[in-house]
C-alpha cells in the first residue's frame, strides 16, 4: 500500500482512512481493501459482501491487489465494469497479473446523491464536484438543474472537500454513505439519469475457493489465442457445441504487438461440469495458453 499517496485526501477522508486501516491491520485475515476514500461506491460494495469485515482503504487497484497479496487483508473488491459506462480501465489486464483468485461477486446499484454543507440548500448550489464518470452519469440533469460539473478525483473524497471548503454554493455528487461519514446534506437523492445504474465488483482473494457452493455458477478466465485465421472463432466454439454461455467477453493487446489479442471471459457453470470441461479442452487446443482466474457463485441481477 501507499499510505503516503492518500494524504492527497481532504483532512477528514484522510483521518477515516487512518481510523480504518488500524482496524484492519487488526484483523487482517477478516478485512477486505477496496480502491477509494472511505464512503466510495467501492467501500459499499465491501459491506455487501460482508458487513463485519473491516474494510482496508487504498490509493489504487494495484494497491488494494498488493495488500491481499502481502496479507494485508483477505479479501479485496475490485470493480470490472458498469451497466453505463462499460469495463473498468486497466482491471482487465490487472486481475490476471495479480496471481490472486476470483472468489465472488457483487452488484452495486449506484444511486448518485447531491451533496450539500450542513444548511445549504439547491438554491444556493452554483457547481458541483465529482469524479468524471459520476458527473457524466448525471449530466442531463446537471443541466436540468443549471448547476456547473467541476471534475474531482474521486466521489467519496469530493464530499469531504466541500466540507473542508464551507461554500454552500459548492456541492458534490457521492453515495449516501459519503454523506453519512462526512456529514453533509443530501440535497437530492436519484440523481443519476438512468435507473438502471450498477457497478459489478468481482472478490479476489489469495486461493480460490475449495468448493463452490451449489446453485447457479461463473467461470472467470482469461487466454490468448494462436495467430492464425478464424482463432478466436474456433476457440470459442467449444462453448456454443456444449450448450455453455458466455456472459462477458472483452479483449485488449498484449507485448507490444497488434496481432497478439488476450482474451477475459466470464462462463456459466464451472470446469468440473462435463460441458465445460469440454468447452474448456476446444479452448485450450485453439489457444497459445488458457488461465482459470476462479470460480464463484453468480449472483442474480436485482
Amino acid at each position: 500500500m501507499r499510505p503516503a499517496a492518500m494524504d492527497s485526501y481532504p483532512p477528514p477522508a484522510r483521518d477515516l482512512v487512518a481510523a480504518m486501516r488500524a482496524q484492519a491491520r487488526a484483523q487482517p485475515a477478516r478485512s477486505i481493501a477496496f480502491q477509494g476514500a472511505p464512503g466510495a461506491y467501492s467501500h459499499q460494495a465491501v459491506r455487501q459482501i460482508d458487513p463485519e469485515a473491516p474494510p482496508l482503504p487504498c490509493f489504487s487497484f494495484e494497491d488494494a491487489l498488493q495488500a491481499v497479496i502481502d496479507g494485508e487483508a483477505n479479501r479485496a473488491a475490485i470493480p470490472v465494469e458498469n451497466s453505463l459506462h462499460g469495463r473498468v480501465a486497466d482491471v482487465h489486464f490487472l486481475l490476471p497479473e495479480s496471481g490472486l483468485s476470483i472468489v465472488g461477486e457483487t452488484f452495486v446499484k449506484v444511486e448518485h446523491c447531491l451533496l450539500g454543507i450542513p444548511g445549504a440548500t439547491r438554491s444556493d448550489l452554483r457547481e458541483v464536484i465529482s469524479h468524471p464518470q459520476a458527473l457524466g452519469q448525471c449530466r442531463f440533469r446537471l443541466k436540468t438543474l443549471g448547476l456547473r460539473p467541476v471534475a474531482y478525483a474521486d466521489t467519496a473524497a469530493a464530499a469531504a472537500e466541500i466540507m473542508v471548503r464551507g461554500d454552500p454554493g459548492l456541492g458534490a455528487i457521492a453515495s449516501t454513505l459519503a454523506a453519512e461519514l462526512y456529514g453533509c446534506d443530501t440535497l437530492m437523492t436519484k440523481l443519476q439519469d438512468a435507473d438502471h445504474n450498477r457497478t459489478r465488483f468481482l472478490v479476489l482473494a489469495r486461493s480460490p475457493l475449495a468448493h463452490v457452493p451449489e446453485g447457479p455458477a461463473k467461470t472467470t478466465l482469461s487466454f490468448e489465442v494462436k495467430n492464425i485465421p478464424a482463432a478466436l472463432f474456433k476457440a470459442l466454439g467449444g462453448f456454443a457445441t456444449n450448450g455453455v454461455n458466455l456472459s462477458r467477453l472483452e479483449s485488449h493487446l498484449s507485448g507490444g504487438s497488434f496481432t497478439a489479442a488476450q482474451f477475459l471471459i466470464d462462463i456459466e457453470g464451472t470446469p468440473e461440469a462435463p460441458a465445460v470441461a469440454r468447452a474448456l479442452e476446444e479452448l485450450a487446443f485453439h489457444s497459445k495458453w488458457v488461465r482459470i482466474l476462479g470460480s464463484y457463485p453468480a449472483v442474480a441481477l436485482s
